[in-house]
């Protein structure tokens, strides 16, 4: 499987388990990612997103979403779409 750069965490809401991501391209629910960093390596499928605190289904470059997460992330943890 190829493996795109869409977004970068920079923030992690324990009591949420929500991330915050900065995203450097396009993401849309039902898309498979991989989180990775120093102590974090996972793949989940994009069930949750908003944007401003409003459900979004396709988050665009440039946005900072909140992306729900199956697993704890850290600041720095760059987000790909598995394609």
């Amino acid at each position: 499987m190829a493996e795109e750069m869409v977004g970068k965490v920079t923030h992690y809401y324990t009591h949420l388990g929500v991330a915050a991501v900065e995203l450097t391209g396009e993401l849309k629910l039902g898309d498979t990612i991989r989180i990775l960093g120093h102590t974090t390596d996972f793949e989940q499928v994009v069930r949750s997103m908003q944007l401003e605190h409003e459900d979004i289904a396709v988050g665009q470059a440039g946005q900072l979403i909140g992306l729900e997460v199956v697993e704890r992330v850290r600041p720095g943890d760059k987000v790909f779409k598995l394609t």
